[in-house]
């Protein structure tokens, strides 16, 4: 069967394979199912979609589809809980007040870290025991960091324990809507704080002070665990990733999820319409022999999401590095020519650039300073319209993104507020080979190396032969470009043996002797090893 047969066939089965929600109708319209396709749903004609991949107990992967691209990926395993948001009762360990902070026992194995300034009102002394709220997950090196301002966030509202503050998201931008939410949060507002979330956006007060009550009964619930419970210990664990992905995106623009965990099937289908504020989207249960996210095309979003190259629809593309400090992208036309002259070639590519970082810094869950290179623009005009993009493109982000302008040297500065590890730390890890540098040595560097260490071996005893094992491609290298000048030079027979399962740079001295001695250890090799290729000069 051909690639495109089998590829039609996948997608045929798989929609075949979807299960509508008993509400739903039960005859599939062929272009539901498909990425990017919009079908009929009580979101209207937005195209967002959420695709839940639980099949496996092992590791939950949430995908947000827009317009047919993957926008967000949400990754959790069994053993790598996310942190952020869970609630301990901690016990101090130290305080240092040279760097304003103090370091906090959570009983997992690693202190987080606690800013004086985040316990305000508080004396902090080793052995005192706090309620503290983890805000950032521990990454790399670092440990947690944590804070006593507890908030626990709803579908509508923000709780904020021993708060005095009512706000309403910045993401509202109409203002009589502000004015009424902020209104129906001073009402609620009792000896806690209330911080009014984007979904509450039309909801009624009704629902709000429902929303209210439920987080206020959880919060009686964690300060009864913590009177009787001893530090350290976990008090709360926010809901599973699902669960937290549809409390936090779960928007009128969303048309459908689909899931392929029964059992989270049920749990969503349970709490649905609890989390809508209308009529709640389509929901699927996904049974096709092709993964999920295969069969949507995730699987290779996620793998050109971990490239270092992205080519945008032009043919120009971005190159995305990252650094301990920062991320630095780097715009180039590539094959892109333009249609006029030089300046809309150069401002196209910047434009279209800008969109294409917004979406890439969300998908990789970038956060931190981003330094961007973007072409060179010789008018103001041109560069003013650019940041005017990039301020368009990043208004939508959940996450605060802040522009800097254009640096003297052309650079564009931005900061991202980092909420969760980004994709390339939580899918992969540094090479083993090259412990994460992404680079090896030269073969000249290996083959200089090599021969300073044979004749170190040289001054060291008087034998007649030396064979050394090297790595395949080095050893032929060796042999092809300076074997015998060595033997030439070190008055020594040299064979090298190319052994295929050394690494770039590894080499050892197998055996030294008389010629017919290493002859015969050679022998003995090519019997143990028949893919063994050793090499040696005619004169050898």
């Amino acid at each position: 069967m051909s690639e495109n047969a089998e590829a039609r066939s996948g997608r045929a089965e798989g929609r075949d394979a979807v299960v509508r929600r008993t509400e739903a109708r039960e005859d599939v319209d062929p272009q539901e199912g498909r990425p990017g396709s919009r079908g009929v749903s009580a979101a209207g004609n937005a195209d967002r979609k959420i695709i839940a991949n639980c099949l496996d107990p092992e590791e939950t992967r949430v995908a947000i589809i827009e317009d047919g691209r993957l926008a967000d990926l949400f990754v959790e395993r069994m053993w790598e809980r996310q942190k952020a948001g869970e609630i301990y009762k901690a016990r101090v360990e130290s305080v240092l007040p040279g760097i304003h902070a103090s370091f906090v026992n959570l009983g997992d194995g690693r202190n987080a870290f606690l800013y004086l300034n985040d316990a305000r009102g508080l004396d902090l002394q080793p052995n005192k025991e706090l309620l503290v709220q983890v805000t950032k997950t521990a990454r790399k090196n670092k440990g947690a960091r944590v804070t006593s301002r507890i908030s626990l966030p709803g579908r509508y509202v923000v709780l904020v324990p021993g708060g005095q503050e009512s706000g309403v998201s910045k993401r509202i931008l109409d203002e009589n809507e502000r004015k009424r939410l902020k209104a129906i949060a001073r009402d609620l507002r009792g000896d806690y704080g209330i911080i009014v979330r984007t979904a509450a956006e039309g909801v009624d007060d009704e629902s709000l002070a429902h929303d209210v009550e439920t987080l206020l009964a959880l919060w009686r619930e964690i300060e009864h665990t913590g009177r009787t419970q001893n530090a350290p210990c976990l008090l709360y664990r926010d809901l599973g990733l699902l669960g937290r992905v549809l409390r936090d995106e779960l928007t009128e623009q969303v048309s459908e999820i689909i899931v392929d965990g029964p059992e989270e099937f049920e749990n969503v289908r349970g709490h649905l319409s609890s989390l809508c504020g209308g009529e709640p989207p389509d929901l699927s249960l996904y049974k096709g022999t092709v993964p999920l996210f295969e069969h949507y095309g995730v699987e290779k979003e996620i793998d050109a999401a971990l490239e270092r190259k992205v080519w945008l629809k032009s043919g120009a593309y971005l190159i995305i590095d990252h650094t301990e400090a920062l991320t630095v992208i780097d715009v180039n036309t590539g094959k892109y020519i333009g249609k006029t002259d030089l300046r809309h070639t150069v401002l196209e590519t910047n434009l279209e650039a800008a969109s294409e970082i917004a979406r890439q810094l969300r998908l990789r869950a970038i956060g931190g300073i981003v330094v961007i290179d973007f072409i060179d623009m010789d008018f103001e005009e041109d560069r003013s319209r650019l940041l005017r993009r990039l301020e368009d493109v990043f208004q939508p982000d959940r996450y605060r993104a802040r522009v800097f302008g254009v640096s003297q040297l052309g650079l564009v500065e931005i900061t991202r507020k980092r909420a969760r590890p980004d994709i390339r730390s939580t899918l992969t890890r540094s090479c083993p080979a090259c412990g994460g540098g992404g680079w090896v040595f030269r073969e000249d560097t290996v083959a200089m190396s090599i021969k300073r260490f044979l004749r170190k071996v040289s001054f060291a005893n008087r034998a007649e032969a030396l064979l050394l094992e090297a790595n395949a491609a080095v050893a032929q290298y060796i042999f092809e470009t300076y074997l015998s000048l060595w033997e030439t030079e070190l008055g020594r027979r040299i064979f090298i043996a190319a052994a295929p399962d050394f690494a770039w740079s590894k080499y050892r001295l197998e055996a030294q002797g008389g010629v017919d001695q290493v002859e015969r250890r050679i022998e003995q090799m090519e019997k143990r090893e028949a893919r063994i290729v050793v090499y040696r000069t005619s004169s050898s």
